[in-house]
C-alpha cells in the first residue's frame, strides 16, 4: 500500500455518508504510525499573540510543530490562561491548518480542564480569562438547581465552541466523602443523588441529547471515583497513591457515573489512585484491567473514550522539580510495559504522553496486535466524525470576540456566584445580617474600592461598625511548588491566625466569609463571630452584594463541615457524612429572616 498523498481515497471526507463507512475507509488508509499519533492526548499551549508555540520546557511541551508533523498527534489538552477569545480562535484554526498539511489531514480535538471559575491550579482547572466567571462545581451543588447546571453547562459549551476546544475534561463526579481531599471543589459534593442529579444536567448541557456537530463532547471522572483516599492525599503524589474502603462503599462511589452513562457521556477518565483491599488488582485505575474492561466495559457496557489521567508512563520535571510518572502499582515495570499493560487493560488514550514511537514498536516486536490498535482508533476516529472536525474544522474568529463572555453570560455566572453563597451563622444582635448600606466597615481580604461603594472604609478595627474578613480554607504548605496548588493536610486553621481573627472579633462586631475549597474547621469562629458565610468561588462584588443585601444567600451546603480534625481523622474516606457531630452538616444553609 502506497503512502503518498496522491493515492489518498477522499470518501472519508463525503459528509453524506454513513460515520462509519467514513471511519473504516479512513482506518484502511492508516498507516501504523498515523494510527499510533490518535493515542495520545497531550498538552499544548498558544503562543505569543495566537501564533503557533514553541517549546514550554517548564512543563516539558515540544513545539506544536513538532507534536502535529513530527509525531502525528491531533488530540490536545489546551493550556494556560487565554488571553483573548478571538487570538485563541485565530491560534485555533492556525493549528487546524497545520494539521491539514499532514498526509492524511486528520484535524486536530483540543480538550481543556474546567477554565469558567477560580481555582488557580494548573494542575486540575485554569483560570477563567475572557470566558463568563462561575462559581466552582462545589457552589453549583450548594445552589442544587438542575437548571442552573444545565444553563451553565450550555453556556460553556458556545464558549468553547466559539474558540474551537470540542472535548471538556470534565464533570468530576467523584464524591468528596474524605474531607481533607485536594480535588473536592471541582465535585458536586458527597451525596451520591445530588451529584447524580447535577451531572445529568450538566453532561445534557455540553452535549446536548446526543453527541453532534453542535456538542462539547463530556470526559467524566474519576472512574471509579476518585474520593476514598487514603488521610486524604492526592494521587499526583506518590505519598497519596492509595483509595481505601474500610466502610465497603465502592459501590456508592459509582453511582454518579451510572447517571453518566445514562445521560450518553462520550468519555471517562480513570484516576490515578490505586484500590487497596477491594477486589480489584491493587494498581492504578488506568493501568487496571479489572476496572477498565471488567467493571467498565463488560458490567456498564461503556463503548465510548476512555483516556488515562496525565502521565502514567514518563517521568518528568515541573518548574525544575522531578515530577515522576504516576504508575501505582506499576512503578517497577519500564515505560514500554507500562504502556501495554494500560492499553491491555482497555484504555484508548494515554493522557499527557507524546511517544507515538513507542507505541508503534510494541506493535512491531509483537507486544500489542494491530487488531487492538484499531479498536481504539475506531472509537477515536467516530468522535472526530461525529463532532464535525472534518466537515467544519474551522471557527469564526470574529464571532468568538462576541460569544466568549457575552453580557447575559457573565451576568448569569455574577448571579449564580451570588445564589451558592451559603449563610452558616447569623447571630448579631446590632448589626446583623444584611448590613446597613454606609456603615463604617474595617476590610481584611476585599478590595477598599470596591468597598467604599456598599459603606464607609475605616483604617482600624475601633472605628468601625463591623469588621469584614475573607479567608481562604486552611490547608498545609508542602515541599514543591507544584504540590501545594493541591490543597491538603489539616483543616484546622493556625493557632495564631484564629488567635487574632477571636482578638478582631471581641474588638468589632466580625462577618467572616471563607473560601470553602474544601471543608475548615470553623469551630473557633462560630460564638464569636457575628456571621458566618462561606463561597465557594465568588467576586468581591458577589459577597459584598449578598452581605450589604442586594441579593439574599441561596446556598446550603453540599457537604458536611466537621467539627474537629479527631472527628475527620476518625471518619472513614468511602463512606459519606462520617465525621461525627459535624458543626454544620449538609444542606444547612441560612435565608434572610431565619
Amino acid at each position: 500500500m502506497s503512502h503518498t498523498t496522491s493515492d489518498i481515497d477522499p470518501t472519508f471526507r463525503d459528509p453524506s455518508l454513513p460515520i462509519a463507512k467514513r471511519v473504516e475507509n479512513l482506518l484502511g488508509q492508516m498507516t501504523l504510525e498515523e494510527k499510533a499519533g490518535l493515542f495520545f492526548h497531550t498538552l499544548i499551549t498558544m503562543g505569543e499573540g495566537g501564533e503557533l508555540a514553541s517549546a514550554v520546557p517548564m512543563f516539558g511541551i515540544p513545539p506544536t510543530e513538532d507534536l502535529v508533523v513530527g509525531r502525528g498527534i491531533n488530540h490536545f489538552n489546551v493550556f494556560g490562561v487565554a488571553p483573548d477569545a478571538t487570538q485563541m480562535a485565530e491560534w485555533h484554526n492556525r493549528l487546524q491548518q497545520l494539521a491539514a498539511t499532514t498526509r492524511l489531514g486528520i484535524p486536530v480535538t483540543l480538550s481543556t480542564d474546567p477554565r469558567h471559575s477560580f481555582t488557580e491550579n494548573p494542575g486540575a482547572a485554569m483560570l477563567a480569562g475572557p470566558f463568563s466567571q462561575w462559581p466552582e462545581p462545589l457552589g453549583l451543588a450548594a445552589i442544587g438547581d438542575e437548571r442552573v447546571v444545565e444553563r451553565f453547562a450550555d453556556i460553556a459549551r458556545q464558549e468553547y465552541l466559539a474558540v474551537g476546544l470540542r472535548v471538556a475534561l470534565h464533570p468530576q463526579v467523584d464524591l468528596a466523602t474524605e474531607p481533607r481531599w485536594a480535588r473536592q471543589v471541582a465535585t458536586f459534593g458527597e451525596d451520591a443523588k445530588l451529584t447524580s442529579r447535577l451531572a445529568t444536567a450538566y453532561i445534557r448541557g455540553f452535549q446536548g441529547e446526543a453527541l453532534g456537530s453542535d456538542s462539547v463532547a463530556a470526559m467524566a471522572k474519576h472512574f471509579p471515583g476518585g474520593g476514598p483516599q487514603k488521610d486524604g492525599e492526592d494521587p499526583h503524589f506518590a505519598y497519596g497513591r492509595e483509595q481505601v474502603y474500610p466502610g465497603g462503599d465502592f459501590e456508592y462511589h459509582l453511582k454518579p457515573f451510572e447517571a453518566a452513562f445514562a445521560a450518553g457521556v462520550s468519555q471517562i477518565m480513570p484516576y490515578y489512585g490505586m484500590p487497596v483491599g477491594t477486589p480489584y488488582e491493587e494498581v492504578g485505575f488506568g493501568f487496571n484491567k479489572s476496572v477498565i474492561t471488567g467493571l467498565l466495559r463488560d458490567r456498564y457496557g461503556f463503548d465510548g473514550i476512555v483516556c488515562t489521567d496525565w502521565g502514567l508512563i514518563s517521568d518528568g520535571e515541573i518548574n525544575g522539580q522531578p515530577f515522576p510518572a504516576r504508575a501505582w502499582g506499576a512503578e517497577h515495570l519500564s515505560p514500554r510495559e507500562r504502556m501495554a499493560k494500560v492499553l491491555d487493560a482497555g484504555a484508548d488514550q494515554l493522557g499527557g504522553e507524546a511517544i507515538p514511537d513507542m507505541l508503534v514498536d510494541l506493535v512491531r516486536s509483537g507486544k500489542i496486535s494491530e487488531q487492538r490498535i484499531d479498536v481504539s482508533a475506531r472509537r477515536l476516529l467516530r468522535e472526530k466524525f461525529v463532532l464535525g472536525l472534518f466537515d467544519r474544522p474551522l471557527v469564526d474568529a470574529e464571532r468568538a470576540r462576541s460569544v466568549v463572555g457575552a453580557p447575559e453570560f457573565r451576568a448569569a455566572g455574577d448571579a449564580a456566584q451570588r445564589a451558592a453563597i451559603t449563610l452558616l451563622t447569623n447571630r448579631g444582635d446590632s448589626p446583623t445580617l444584611p448590613l446597613a448600606r454606609g456603615i463604617k466597615v474595617y476590610l481584611r481580604g476585599i478590595d477598599a474600592a470596591l468597598a467604599a461603594e456598599f459603606g464607609t472604609v475605616v483604617a482600624t478595627p475601633q472605628e468601625a461598625h463591623v469588621a469584614i474578613v475573607r479567608l481562604q480554607a486552611p490547608y498545609e504548605q508542602r515541599a514543591t511548588m507544584f504540590e501545594n496548588f493541591f490543597h491538603a493536610g489539616s483543616l484546622d486553621f493556625p493557632a495564631e491566625q484564629v488567635e487574632e481573627l477571636l482578638t478582631l472579633a471581641r474588638t468589632v462586631p466580625t462577618v467572616i466569609d471563607v473560601y470553602l475549597d474544601r471543608p475548615a474547621i470553623l469551630t473557633p469562629f462560630v460564638d464569636e463571630a457575628m456571621a458566618i458565610v462561606a463561597d465557594f468561588g465568588a467576586s468581591g462584588r458577589a459577597v459584598l452584594d449578598v452581605l450589604f443585601g442586594d441579593a439574599a444567600p441561596q446556598g446550603s451546603l453540599p457537604i458536611d463541615l466537621p467539627r474537629s480534625m479527631d472527628a475527620v481523622r476518625a471518619s472513614r474516606p468511602d463512606v459519606p457524612f462520617d465525621t461525627a457531630d459535624p458543626l454544620f452538616g449538609f444542606g444547612h444553609g441560612l435565608g434572610y429572616g431565619s
